[in-house]
């Protein structure tokens, strides 16, 4: 996958209307400051174009890129950030929800989790979430430069672990820094469009 151009195209609020877009969309979710914006900067080449924030919890919206007039990136709001209040985490949460039930082209949703932790009851709540809404999650294992790599395996295990994922669940370490699982993540992509293509 070479992405040549990016636009930010809609963004939405709680209680904005679902975008009904024609071309596949691929759907990005993770705790507030698991490194979703630099997963998705990375894989667009942008250094900043999906913003990060320096207070976790400020992305309120789901923003979604137009990548090569081909699908969107679609940029969830970031969960679990303790400083917010339940009303605002359950406007959230029910944002994500009306989207993954009213998109249409959603194709995949991918579940970013801190390499360097057990996982959240967050994170399995999302996973669970996810799940209950008819998609499989491919796990991303974000700031994996922050681990020695002879340990890499034994994270991914206890990331599969936490989650309670099944045994075909894809986990993809992974490095803004690094840039490493970017090219799988691409091939990722390239797989989903080919198979979305193949069911249109």
């Amino acid at each position: 996958m070479v992405i040549k151009n990016v636009n930010l195209e809609t963004v939405i609020g709680v209680t904005s209307k679902i975008p009904q877009n024609m071309m596949p969309e691929l759907a990005f979710a993770g705790k507030s400051n698991v490194g979703k914006s630099s997963l998705i900067n990375a894989l667009m080449n942008r250094k900043s174009l999906a913003r990060t924030s320096a207070q976790p919890g400020k992305t309120q919206t789901i923003n979604f890129y137009n990548i090569n007039q081909a699908l969107y990136f679609v940029d969830l709001p970031g969960y679990g950030y303790a400083k917010v209040s339940r009303q605002e985490k359950e406007k959230w949460g029910k944002m994500i929800e009306r989207y993954l039930h009213q998109s249409k082209v959603l194709q995949a949703v991918f579940l970013l989790i801190d390499i360097r932790h057990d996982p959240s009851a967050n994170d399995k709540l999302m996973y669970d979430w996810i799940c209950a809404n008819g998609f499989q999650p491919i796990i991303i294992a974000t700031k994996a430069d922050k681990i020695n790599r002879s340990q890499l395996q034994k994270h991914v295990k206890m990331v599969r672990q936490g989650l309670g994922v099944d045994k075909d669940t894809v986990v993809i370490p992974f490095s803004a820094q690094t840039k490493q699982g970017r090219d799988e993540i691409y091939e990722m992509i390239d797989h989903i469009l080919e198979l979305s293509e193949g069911e249109s």
